[in-house]
Parts: structure tokens; C-alpha cells; sequence
């Protein structure tokens, strides 16, 4: 048939509203609403039948039963239940009643015209709603994943709407000892501080098995800059507990949930962190990211540099240390899951590049080494053998048991390319 000829099944379908003979023929001609397609066609054919012209009102169109003519109720009601926080992009969902899902069908086979032809109307409906909705607060419609989530539950005759999380990047470092990276509850009492009636005597009541962590000297300041409702701290791995994190820090994100603030000065932001966590913890390089960042922190592959000042049990000359150096430097390492960590992790055997490797002597019972390694590389295992779970290691090289007595790290970088790349943030 030709589009005269179905525009005239359709009408005669009737009655039908311009919105809905228009989504028959969505696919045709650009830069026209449905509305005006289906008005132009309603003209066309009145004109080829030389028969008044008669429109149809919404209320009166049995397809979406009045729905079409709402565009602007449902737009304004939308506005209302986002409120008044900081957003800048959208987009908008229907869900539709069966009823018209069923009615949008027959309408195609009462014309003869297949069931999938043009557009449904849940598409047009948040197309319509939607840009309204961009006119009256001056955002743009984002398909990804927007600051504002819009639901349209016509069957509930309910607008419901969910603000996504913002994120922070930056990098920290970790200048006291004895600081977890996330909030660390007690597994005897799970956080409450009791056992039953009494105090928990694991945590002394505390409810923490350490009372601070980085995520709790800086994420609470973001919460309360961003004015959300939860933070959650999400880093590039994590250094153990009595390590330090130093040089160029180690990259992390914080999420906040459904923030009334999302436009923050980082710059003054990052001052706020760094006088709240009072020189345990120092944040530097904060920007507003995109939320890929932060699966992008946590998959990214990253090699670690660390300074281990170490002790061996026995007097070590500095041509043995520095041979031993030089077969761990480039050195393939074996390591089962290590004895201190074997409660959490599951048992079985990694390995592990070393890529750089040097050393220096203190004295003849101590030295400081730092070692490049691939991301995983269990160092204070690598020094010490771990009774022979990993093999090589500086002690098994000498021949001397060699422990760990402080650990820093100094650098996390991404192996291929650097976790900072502008397309990943605002």
C-alpha cells in the first residue's frame, strides 16, 4: 500500500489521536513529531477524500486512552518529584500498561500493517515527556547513565525518581601506620561493640578493630560537601595496614549516593579532606569523574614500588645482598597464598613479576629494598619465603631468615597507561 492508503487504514481505525497514527509512520520524514505526522497525514487523507477534517482529542483515542494528550501534566508532575538537587543531565523511562501495549498491536492489525511497524508508544512517551521535562530545567537527555533517573508508572499514576551517584578521584597518601584503608569492624561482635549485655572484649567496645581508616578521614567530608546520603570508598588496591602509602600516592574514588550537590570546587575540597584527617592522610589531585572510573580504579592493571627496610637473623655482607638482588630483579615468583592472609583468601599458588629490584646495606644485620613489582606480588612474602611458600626470595637466596619490619609503598601506576585519562572524567 502506499502511505496514503495506510495513513487511511489507520485513521479509519479510528478513534485515534495524531500522536498515535504518527507512530505508524515514525520511520518516515525527520525533523516532525508524531503528532505533526499524524495531523499531516489526518489533512492528507480528508484532502484525497474530499471529506471534512475532523481531529481526534486524546481523551477520545482508544490506542492510549487520553496518555498522549499528558505530555505536559506528566512533565510538570516529573519537575515536582526531582525537587531542587544540582543536575545537569536526565532520562526518562515509561512504564507502560499492558492495556495499551495490547491496544498499540491491534491498531497495526486492524490496519494491516505489521505489528512492529514504526515506533511503540513508550518510546514516544518518553521522548515527549522528556523534552519537556529538559526545557523547564535547562538539563540535556543522556542515554548512558544521567544524574537524574525519571520513571513514569502510568499504571500507578506515580512519578519516581532516583539521583545516581557522583564520584571524586583523586590519589592518597597514608602517613601513619596502623590505618586500614576501609572502615575495619570487629568479626567478633560485627561492628556493634557488645557480645550480648557486655562490651565486646575483642575490639574494647568499639566496634572496629582499628578506629580510623582513610575512607573515614576523607569520604564523610565528601558526603557532607556533596550533601548525599552514603559514601563508599572504592581504591586501586590496598596496602597493608602498617604500610605506609607514599610518593605519588595510590588512586581511589569515592561514590556518593544521591547527592543534592554534584558541581564542587576540588581544589578546596581536597583542602577540607587534608585539615579533617590532620596529617594521617593526604589527598592530592581530586576531579569530578565519570562513573566508569570506578570500575577503571579496580581493574586497571597497575604495578606497585615499595621500600622494605628489612632484618636478617645473621650478618649479611653487601656482594652476597647485592647478588641476591640481582636474581630477584626480572625474577618469575611462585607464591601460595601466604599463611597471614590464608583465612580470607582462597589456597593456591600465583605468580608474579618481579620488574625492578635494588638494594642497599644498613649494617650487617639490616638493609633497605625496594622492589617493582606486578600488581598482587605479596612483598613481605618475597623477603621472607613465607616458610617456603614463595619461592624465590631474599631470604632463601641467603640463606638467612630476613623479615620485614617496615613497608612503604611509593608508587601505583597503571601498566600499559596511567589510570588518569580525561575521557574518564566531568
Amino acid at each position: 500500500m502506499s502511505v496514503l492508503a495506510e495513513a487511511r487504514a489507520v485513521v479509519e481505525a479510528g478513534p485515534v489521536c495524531d500522536s498515535c497514527v504518527g507512530r505508524v509512520f515514525a520511520d518516515r520524514s525527520f525533523g516532525l513529531s508524531n503528532a505533526d505526522r499524524g495531523r499531516s497525514l489526518r489533512i492528507a487523507v480528508a484532502l484525497d477524500d474530499d471529506e471534512p477534517y475532523e481531529s481526534v482529542d486524546p481523551d477520545e483515542c482508544w490506542v492510549c486512552e487520553g496518555e498522549c494528550g499528558r505530555f505536559d501534566e506528566w512533565a510538570d508532575r516529573a519537575v515536582d518529584a526531582i525537587g531542587d538537587p544540582e543536575f545537569g543531565t536526565y532520562q526518562v523511562g515509561t512504564k507502560t500498561p499492558p492495556l495499551i501495549e495490547e491496544n498499540d498491536e491491534l491498531l497495526r492489525m486492524d490496519a494491516g500493517l505489521d505489528a512492529d511497524r514504526g515506533e511503540l508508544f513508550k518510546s514516544n512517551f518518553n521522548r515527549e515527556v522528556g523534552k519537556r521535562i529538559g526545557q523547564q530545567t535547562g538539563t540535556e537527555v543522556d542515554f548512558g547513565r544521567p544524574d537524574v533517573q525519571i520513571t513514569l508508572d502510568i499504571t500507578a499514576d506515580r512519578v519516581e525518581t532516583k539521583l545516581n551517584s557522583a564520584f571524586v578521584y583523586g590519589r592518597y597518601r597514608k602517613l601513619e601506620r596502623d590505618i586500614p584503608q576501609t572502615e575495619w569492624p570487629c568479626r567478633e561482635c560485627h561492628g556493634s561493640g557488645r557480645k550480648g549485655s557486655r562490651p565486646c572484649d575483642h575490639c574494647d567496645g568499639e566496634g572496629y578493630l582499628y578506629p580510623e581508616s582513610v575512607e573515614q578521614l576523607t569520604a564523610p567530608v565528601v558526603m557532607d560537601v556533596m550533601d548525599g546520603t552514603e559514601a563508599t570508598f572504592h581504591g586501586a588496591g590496598r596496602e597493608d595496614v602498617d604500610a605506609l602509602m607514599l610518593g605519588t600516592g595510590r588512586p581511589f574514588v569515592i561514590e556518593i549516593e544521591e547527592p543534592y550537590r554534584r558541581t564542587v570546587d576540588t581544589e578546596r575540597l581536597e583542602g577540607d579532606i587534608n585539615a579533617f584527617a590532620e596529617g594521617k592522610v593526604e589527598v592530592e589531585g581530586l576531579r569530578l569523574a565519570d562513573y566508569e572510573m570506578v570500575e577503571r580504579v579496580k581493574e586497571l592493571d597497575a604495578s606497585k614500588t615499595y621500600r622494605a627496610a628489612v632484618a636478617f637473623d645473621a650478618a649479611v655482607t653487601s656482594e652476597e645482598l647485592q647478588a641476591a638482588i640481582a636474581e630477584l630483579d626480572g625474577a618469575t615468583i611462585e607464591q601460595y597464598t601466604p599463611e597471614r592472609v590464608d583465612h580470607r583468601r582462597a589456597g593456591l599458588t600465583r605468580t608474579r613479576e618481579v620488574l625492578g629490584a635494588s638494594g642497599e646495606l644498613d649494617d650487617p644485620n639490616h638493609a633497605t629494598v625496594e622492589i617493582h613489582g606486578e600488581g598482587g606480588l605479596y612483598i613481605k612474602e618475597l623477603v621472607s619465603g613465607d616458610e617456603g611458600r614463595t619461592e624465590p626470595s631474599l631470604a632463601g637466596l641467603l640463606g638467612v631468615d630476613a623479615t620485614v619490619t617496615d613497608l612503604d609503598v611509593t608508587a601505583v601506576e597503571g601498566v600499559d597507561e596511567p589510570f588518569e585519562r580525561e575521557a574518564y572524567f566531568l
